[in-house]
């Protein structure tokens, strides 16, 4: 097979969507209540990941189509943690024996919240939901104008054992640029807060094609960075999505994303790093071996967690609280609406903080899996990470071959993007390189149709 005749692959643009989850959430559509009993009756519930939103953030960068609403009035935050409680209640009184194996806040800025409203998620999730924060892997996200020392040591005394921080970039003037005016002092102070406060795995976001940006100023954020000796990094290449506030401009500028990524990937692995996926590389550790924290990975513990636990994205499930939040099974994908304008967003957060308890104990909204959806699931929840699609653990879950379910991969192997070998297929570095096209490759008709007539909102 010929270059020529991949080009969707290894012709144009290396950047055609970004694949964190499958299928994607402008996939999901409204369908007839289900009850969450009914929903996770035959699921297995011993190895979950429980995920909290929160959609606030103090602005809305100009790249992001996260769902989130700016600088909210205080009663909306205090209505927003009450409904997240009483969601919370009903969840854990439909799935009582639901066992927690993870757990994360993301949003939005889940340090926007002060340091009571902060405690106020921990404890929801702790003393309503059963996750013990100090026995799992536990993840938050952060910014740089939210981080003040109680809110690290509230994180710290709570079991955070994972902070990522959306950095973006050190050049104020090229992150004013892109939306987003923040104060290198503040980068600077907040960076310090965390390496300061010896959390096991700090996590620095840069992202990479900026309006204005250069190859070598992509290369000074990412050397400021290392200052740091974070113990990940994430690159992400800037996707300019609708309704945001770059898609919304008519700026233009050069896409240098290819060249960036390349030059990034050599200085990181260069400096230590390991590379797991396109997007997450991790410090290098002096025996050899490396922590995976993404939530595409099994999760080995830290040295003072025990015992040992692990959670799978392609196995294991995932009950999200709030606006935002998705929930995983087998054969189901739910969550509220989506949205990125702002008049939508808060709507759909009105929705939610009316629901009423017959309401949060059911799902209307999602997407239904069924078994070629789960196989290309957990194909392209492995084929992108170094480890790649182990076929001994796929034919125990399917009964059948990868190769044969997905001919494609040898096509790809002809291709030089990924390989076989030890009984897996993984991607090469030209695979990862290509992530973003390979994953979109194997989206099935219906998902491609449906995101294709999806109405932004």
């Amino acid at each position: 097979m010929t270059a020529t005749e991949l080009h969707p692959v290894l012709q144009g643009s290396a950047y055609r969507a970004y694949v964190y989850a499958y299928p994607h959430k402008t996939a999901y559509r409204p369908f007839a209540p289900r009850s969450l009993s009914e929903v996770w009756s035959n699921e297995p519930r011993t190895g979950l990941f429980l995920y909290v939103h929160v959609p606030f953030c103090t602005m809305r960068c100009g790249f992001c189509n996260l769902f989130t609403t700016t600088n909210p009035k205080q009663n909306l935050v205090a209505f927003y943690l009450d409904a997240l409680r009483r969601q919370a209640e009903t969840v854990r009184e439909v799935i009582p024996d639901a066992r927690f194996v993870r757990f994360a806040i993301g949003g939005g800025t889940p340090t926007y919240l002060n340091e009571t409203e902060l405690a106020e998620v921990f404890d929801i999730a702790e003393k309503v939901m059963g996750a013990n924060a100090r026995a799992i892997p536990v993840g938050v996200e952060t910014s740089p104008d939210t981080l003040t020392p109680g809110k690290v040591a509230l994180l710290k005394s709570r079991g955070v054992d994972r902070v990522s921080i959306g950095v973006q970039s050190f050049l104020e003037a090229e992150a004013a640029n892109s939306g987003r005016p923040q104060s290198r002092a503040d980068v600077d102070t907040a960076l310090s807060l965390l390496t300061g406060a010896d959390f096991p795995t700090v996590n620095i976001d840069l992202i990479y094609g900026l309006p204005g940006q250069t190859v070598a100023t992509w290369l000074y954020s990412l050397r400021e960075s290392l200052r740091h000796e974070p113990e990940e990094l994430y690159l992400y290449p800037l996707y300019v999505r609708p309704l945001t506030g770059l898609g919304r401009s008519r700026k233009e500028w050069d896409d240098t994303r290819l060249a960036c990524y390349r030059e990034g990937r050599n200085v990181l692995l260069a400096s230590g790093y390991e590379q797991v996926s396109m997007r997450m590389f991790q410090r290098r550790k002096a025996e050899g071996g490396r922590r995976k924290a993404d939530a595409a990975s099994v999760i080995p513990p830290s040295a003072f967690r025990l015992p040992p636990l692990s959670y799978c994205c392609q196995e294991d499930g995932m009950i999200g609280l709030g606006c935002g939040a998705r929930s995983y099974t087998r054969g189901l994908h739910y969550s509220l609406d989506y949205a990125v304008h702002p008049k939508s967003v808060k709507e759909i957060i009105a929705d939610y903080l009316s629901r009423t308890q017959d309401e949060l104990a059911t799902a209307d909204h999602g997407f239904a899996l069924d078994r070629d959806e789960q196989q290309r699931r957990y194909l392209l929840q492995s084929i992108l990470d170094v480890e790649g699609l182990n076929t001994v653990h796929y034919a125990a879950r399917f009964g059948t071959e990868p190769a044969d379910d997905f001919p494609e991969l040898h096509t790809f192997a002809d291709a030089g993007l990924v390989a076989f070998g030890a009984g897996r297929w993984v991607p090469t570095a030209l695979g990862l390189e290509r992530s973003d096209v390979i994953g979109p490759w194997f989206f099935s008709e219906r998902v491609l149709a449906l995101v294709a007539e999806y109405e932004t909102k």
